[in-house]
């Protein structure tokens, strides 16, 4: 029988962060198995490989991987490039996976249902760090144990969407009218095009998930006649979604917020702010949407034909119910890391850094880190996972003084909880369309924005630019 020391690490999930803490094992002399439940790595980039992401090529590529490709004469993307999702699986981690010393530590198709400890149920302690890791594990030949020293748990979130439902459980009907309802970034100007060009769409959700949708479907209903656009959020403070333009650390990231914020005021949408899903009911004019506000007043959003539920995702905590573990109470996340990111409190791009002390639970040797890390907390940059997991594994090894030296380079978002960006800041004569804005919420200032932010001379050769009234129906 193998001792402790002889068994590999399982990392769970062949993801960015997943395969850069196999990579990291690796240059520490450790051995990983990795356990991917997809038909291949980077499975959940590949749901929504058609969207471009906000960090550029610098901020996406761990150093331990990024070295041994390069050993192996692969050429990295240019720095400044922002890849798509499917660009970062094709020409990033599918060369890394295919790497020899890492294709033979894959399982594909091998989903993780429990770990626990070889001889040990939750209660039992004396003795228990001596005890190798069980990994329960569903693969193409049914379901048999694994072994492990330690656990790395990089599954991450993407997969445990979160329901419709405004208070954390599905809404009444969501389940029964799941076929109509599509949880994420559906590639609404792409392949699944046929699903939403000439309907009525409802976008719930006011990340960033959102956004991009609702700029896609912007797109197609210019298109496709009979298009058109519901955006529902369950708070009315957009600023967040928004960003901070300008003032972003991650350029593509700004741009994101203000297209967004030129299309809600272009009124090329419907928006419903504070808008709480409750029910769901078919009926012969499409799928009646029904909401409740803070005051308790009920809306409904009528006629709608498809629904994307942008609205976040959450961790599978059922994998450690028999390890002891420590969570957030509210975010889920890991218990010490929550101060750090709570969207309640925080919501700059920036995070404290933050490692193996963070991340540990009071289970010896197992690490939820990654998008998992952050449980139900928003604005996770792979970055932040690479470093995560380099801490981690350097105090496998016993390496305290590298695994203790945190540091975290992340692009800020140009807006925090004390800065309402756009609608909370003062409003300055900037001017539009050659000449002051009548109003700031004129659909032609949002354009106006958007056009001098990329270096142009703004929206003043357009031959109508009349802002909006203040009452005005769909854009209020």
């Amino acid at each position: 029988m193998k001792t402790l020391n002889e068994l590999p690490v399982a990392v769970l999930g062949a993801g960015p962060v997943g395969l850069a803490a196999a990579a990291h094992l690796l240059q520490r002399g450790l051995r990983p198995i990795i356990f991917e439940r997809g038909v291949g790595v980077g499975a959940n980039l590949e749901t929504y490989r058609h969207v471009r992401l906000f960090s550029p090529w610098q901020y996406n590529i761990d150093k331990a991987a990024r070295q041994r490709l390069e050993c192996n004469g692969w050429q990295a993307p240019a720095n400044d490039g922002l890849p798509t999702a499917g660009e970062l699986l094709d020409s990033y981690l599918s060369p890394l996976s295919k790497l020899p010393e890492l294709e033979g530590a894959l399982k594909l198709r091998h989903t993780v249902v429990q770990i626990t400890r070889q001889g040990f149920d939750k209660v039992k302690s004396r003795g228990r760090e001596l005890a190798p890791f069980v990994l329960r594990v569903a693969g193409p030949d049914g379901e048999r144990d694994y072994l492990a020293r330690a656990v790395i748990d990089a599954s991450g979130t993407w997969s445990n969407p979160n329901p419709l439902g405004a208070y954390g459980v599905a809404a009444l009907g969501e389940r029964e009218l799941g076929d109509r309802i599509v949880y994420g970034m559906p590639d609404v100007a792409g392949t699944q095009r046929a699903q939403y060009a000439g309907r009525r769409t409802l976008v719930v959700g006011a990340g960033h998930s959102a956004a991009g949708t609702l700029l896609a479907l912007a797109e197609l209903a210019e298109s496709v006649a009979g298009t058109s656009i519901v955006w529902a959020t369950r708070g009315d403070q957009l600023a967040r979604v928004f960003g901070g333009g300008e003032a972003d650390g991650l350029p593509a990231r700004g741009q994101l917020g203000l297209r967004l914020k030129a299309l809600r005021d272009s009124c090329k949408l419907e928006l419903h702010t504070n808008f709480r899903v409750t029910g769901l009911q078919q009926e012969a004019s499409g799928i009646r949407v029904v909401g409740e506000h803070p005051d308790g007043q009920q809306d409904v959003i009528s006629g709608v034909d498809r629904i994307v539920a942008a609205t976040g995702a959450r961790p599978n905590l059922e994998l450690t119910r028999e390890m002891r573990v420590r969570h957030d109470p509210w975010l889920e996340s890991t218990d010490a890391l929550a101060p750090l990111i709570d969207p309640n409190e925080h919501s700059c791009g920036t995070v404290r850094p933050h490692g193996h002390r963070e991340l540990a639970h009071p289970e010896p040797g197992y690490f939820a880190v990654g998008a998992k890390s952050y449980g139900r907390a928003p604005n996770f940059l792979m970055a932040t996972g690479y470093e995560q997991v380099r801490s981690v594994v350097a105090s496998l090894v016993g390496d305290m003084a590298a695994a203790d030296s945190v540091q975290l380079d992340l692009p800020e978002t140009g807006v925090c909880n004390t800065r309402l960006a756009y609608d909370g800041e003062a409003k300055e004569d900037k001017g539009c369309c050659g000449g002051p804005a009548v109003d700031a919420s004129a659909a032609c200032c949002a354009l106006d924005e958007a056009e001098k932010a990329k270096g142009q001379s703004g929206c003043s050769s357009l031959s109508a630019c009349t802002p909006r009234p203040k009452a005005s129906a769909c854009c209020a």
